[in-house]
Formats: structure tokens, sequence, C-alpha cells
């Protein structure tokens, strides 16, 4: 695993970005980082706390999965993820659907309409308590026009380590009453989370260089400042490793004229391939 390290780190090495990353072997619980506890501008990685802590207040009877949600004018606009900013203001759809699409296809009229339904500092509070120290939950939407530099503090922000310590504690919650319990969950409502983010449409991150058919349960994230990417990667249908990848501070053209969120991209990738071809 000492080999594998290194050939990650060399790959981050050999980019001229900053990449941060936590991988987590399910297996043996071996686990290794690169700037774990460096905080960074999540993106829609975010929106995996934000699904699981709507699915511990659906347990709490405070939200129903049923809850019909209606696609509103007002949730379109400055919207540039996802597709329901192009649909028919007026459609109800129910909020499970809304969750879906949030993590999904990383919608943003989806992600508001979950966000008007949960308390920030609640959620903040929750994040802490299940042990990412690093994360806070900022608006609704990042503000519109923010440059390449932007603070972390601008946004919403996490670390690599804090995205794995959520993705391992679902996998133990789908498995353990008691586990899903601390999530304030039940092991049903860990599974429906986790088969969410298995649905995830943008696969042009981690699951880029694994098999077509590999199972990754993950969210995706693009800000003004990187790529990110943490998820569960699957073998025979088991949870095999997590990994997180973030790149940060990317430059928009890369000395060789590419566009620098292809490298960052790319970089996520072959970090995940790396791992993958190690732990057969």
């Amino acid at each position: 695993m000492q080999d594998l390290v290194a050939r990650m780190n060399a790959l981050c090495d050999a980019q001229p970005f900053d990449t941060t990353w936590y991988v987590k072997d399910l297996a043996t619980g071996w686990e290794a980082d690169r700037g774990g506890q460096v905080v960074v501008p999540s993106a829609s990685t975010r929106k995996t706390s934000i699904l699981m802590h709507a699915l511990a207040k659906v347990h709490q009877g405070r939200l129903r999965l049923d809850e019909p949600c209606t696609i509103e004018a007002r949730l379109q606009d400055g919207v540039d993820s996802g597709t329901w900013q192009y649909m028919t203001p007026g459609c109800v759809i129910p909020l499970r659907d809304a969750l879906v699409n949030m993590i999904i296809t990383s919608d943003n009229v989806c992600t508001q309409i979950v966000l008007e339904r949960l308390d920030r500092d609640e959620l903040n509070a929750w994040c802490k308590r299940i042990g990412m120290a690093g994360t806070t939950h900022r608006g609704n939407l990042p503000p519109p026009g923010l440059p390449w530099d932007h603070p972390v503090e601008a946004v919403a922000s996490t670390t690599a380590r804090d995205q794995g310590v959520l993705l391992e504690r679902m996998v133990q919650g789908a498995e353990s009453a008691e586990a899903a319990a601390f999530l304030g969950a039940t092991p049903d409502l860990c599974r429906l989370a986790l088969d969410i983010l298995s649905w995830q449409r943008l696969r042009n991150l981690i699951p880029s260089m694994l098999p077509q058919r590999a199972k990754v349960a993950h969210k995706t994230g693009r800000g003004p400042r990187g790529r990110m990417d943490a998820g569960v990667i699957y073998r025979n249908d088991r949870p095999r490793f997590i990994l997180g990848v973030f790149t940060d501070r990317v430059p928009e053209t890369l000395p060789d004229g590419l566009p620098g969120h292809a490298a960052a991209c790319a970089t996520a990738g072959r970090l995940a391939r790396l791992c993958w071809d190690a732990m057969d």
C-alpha cells in the first residue's frame, strides 16, 4: 500500500494544481491521505451530506418522501446545474425525486427545494456531530460570478477525509441499525442514499477509468477553483474502498493549451484506477 500512496502522490505532484485525497480500504481498514484534512471548496460534493441529513429528517417524521414539491420559476433563476432549470414551472414532483435529481444530475433547482426544507444550522451541527469537522454549509447556491481565486469561505467547504467519514458511516448504516441510528436514520434509508449515489449520471471523474459497469456510489462537484468527487467503489456488488479527490486552484488553461478542468477530471480518474488495481 505504500507503493500505492507513492504512485498517487507522484501523479498529483506532476499536475500544475493542488490535489488532496483520502482513501480507505474497507476490507482491511487501511487508510491514507494527501492533505485529507485541508479545507477546500466542496462544490456539489456537499449534497451527499444534505441527502443523508434530509433522510434523517424523514426518519424523524419531519419530512416525507412523498411530499409534493413544486418547480417554481424563482428557483430556476441563476441556476447552471441540472435539468429542471429548463422545464416548465409548475411541475410537481415528490421530495424523493427532488433528492434523486439533486444527486444524479446535481440539479440546483432540486437542491434549493431540499435546502428550503432544512435548517442550515442543524445541518452544520449534524455534520460536526458525525465527525465532519472541516465541513461547513453556507448559502443555498454559490454566489454568482465568483472569481477563480475566491476565498474558501465564500462557498460551502469540506475536506477529502470528511467525505470519506460520511460515506463510511453510510456504508456501516446500511448494514447496522446501530450505525444507522448514529446518522439519525435506518438501514433502509442508508441503503436508499447509497442507491441514489450509485445512480449518478456524471461519471467523468472517479468512474471514468474504471470498468464500464463498475458500481460507484458517488457525488461529483465543480466550481471556479476545481473539480472534485467522493464515493464508494464496489466490487462484486460489495463496497470495496472509499475515495475522495479534490482538485483546487486549477488553471483555466494548462501550459500545453488544454483546459485545466480536463486534467482535473483525468487526475481523479487515474487516482481511482490506481486504487482499483491495488485493491483487486
